[in-house]
């Protein structure tokens, strides 16, 4: 397994401790520079360290005893930029009550100087076609 095939291995090890509810490990394998920015379900946007480490927090509060998988959809690498398309399934206590679910997943990665970074994910519910008024604010 080459550095990059490394990284993403202990990324989704440390997502599936989200679902768990637990945001430590993930917030590990984020870049520590300023520009890193999280889309979540739960929030618009999470610019910079402070506010990705808050958000991603806030969001593993919400899960437990949870299991995920991940299945790659898509993966590009360059020498100092990957990105990986996935969809995430998973199947937790959520908010106090028992479901599962689903998300698309756009992962960025970055070389740093202690190695493969994240630096960027967004994650929502679309996994499957929507109707065009989906995207109209009610």
């Amino acid at each position: 397994m080459d550095a990059f095939e490394q990284a993403v291995a202990q990324y989704h090890a440390t997502v599936r401790e989200i679902v768990k509810g637990n945001a430590e490990p993930t917030l590990e394998l984020w870049s520590q520079r300023d520009d890193v920015l999280l889309c979540n379900p739960f929030r618009p946007f999470a610019h910079g360290t402070a506010e990705l480490a808050e958000t991603t927090k806030a969001a593993a509060s919400n899960f437990a005893g949870g299991e995920l998988n991940s299945e790659i959809v898509e993966k590009y690498v360059s020498p100092d930029l990957a990105c990986i398309v996935e969809i995430e399934r998973f199947k937790a206590t959520i908010g106090g009550k028992e479901g599962s679910g689903a998300l698309r997943v756009t992962t960025i990665f970055r070389r740093e100087d202690v190695g493969w970074r994240v630096c960027h994910r967004h994650a929502d519910p679309i996994t499957s076609p929507q109707d065009v008024g989906s995207i109209l604010q009610k």
